[in-house]
């Protein structure tokens, strides 16, 4: 039996992780970076963002066949509660529960936190990862029309969002990922969102 395992990402993950994520910027447009970043760029990346907030890794029998991460949606003190999500899923590993499961782990564990909101942004045209944002729950909240500019043409970009709780009562402060990272509710929901994997493509 395949051992799959979801995890915090750490130091020594972040060349795996780069050689998973050159090619989307390299070949489309889900990035809208136009090279990928350097070795040290990336490491500083993923340093910065888990100070605050969950990245995270799958892997199947010891192979990288995805990651996913949290960051600000914006600087100023109004945004802290809300957040923005990318995930990329290593080609071999596409429909196969990846993205669903490292995504379930992400939401759950910046509900922990305190988050409120999660908002992605789609270069369009992109109807499967619209579907696939509409089925964990995003609704499309607007667009940035003709914002990004990438291999020769101007693109829309759609944001979708999702709710996290109900904004009912003002928000309490957020709680850092490390200070949950090694609690008995992280590994639960890490644990947890593994089980959405499926090995054998639909």
């Amino acid at each position: 039996m395949s051992q799959i395992v979801i995890r915090q990402a750490g130091e020594d993950d972040a060349a795996a992780m780069l050689a998973l994520y050159a090619p989307y910027v390299e070949q489309t447009t889900v990035s809208s970076e136009y090279e990928a970043p350097a070795p040290a760029e990336f490491l500083q990346r993923l340093l910065t963002y888990t100070q605050q907030m969950p990245w995270l890794l799958c892997e199947i029998d010891g192979e990288l066949a995805g990651y996913g991460y949290a960051s600000p949606h914006r600087t100023r003190a109004g945004y802290q509660w809300s957040a923005e999500t990318s995930i990329y899923v290593a080609p071999a590993y596409h429909r196969r529960g990846v993205a669903r499961a490292l995504y379930t782990a992400i939401f759950e564990l910046l509900a922990a936190q305190g988050y409120y909101n999660i908002f992605v942004g789609i270069t369009s045209p992109n109807e499967r990862s619209i579907k696939f944002h509409s089925a964990m729950g995003f609704v499309i909240s607007g667009s940035y029309q003709d914002s990004m500019f990438k291999f020769g043409l101007w693109r829309d970009v759609i944001w979708m969002a999702k709710s996290l709780r109900p904004h009912d009562t003002a928000p309490s402060p957020t709680v850092p990922f490390p200070a949950l990272r090694d609690t008995p509710v992280c590994a639960r929901i890490l644990s947890t969102a593994a089980g959405y994997i499926h090995l054998a493509p639909r």
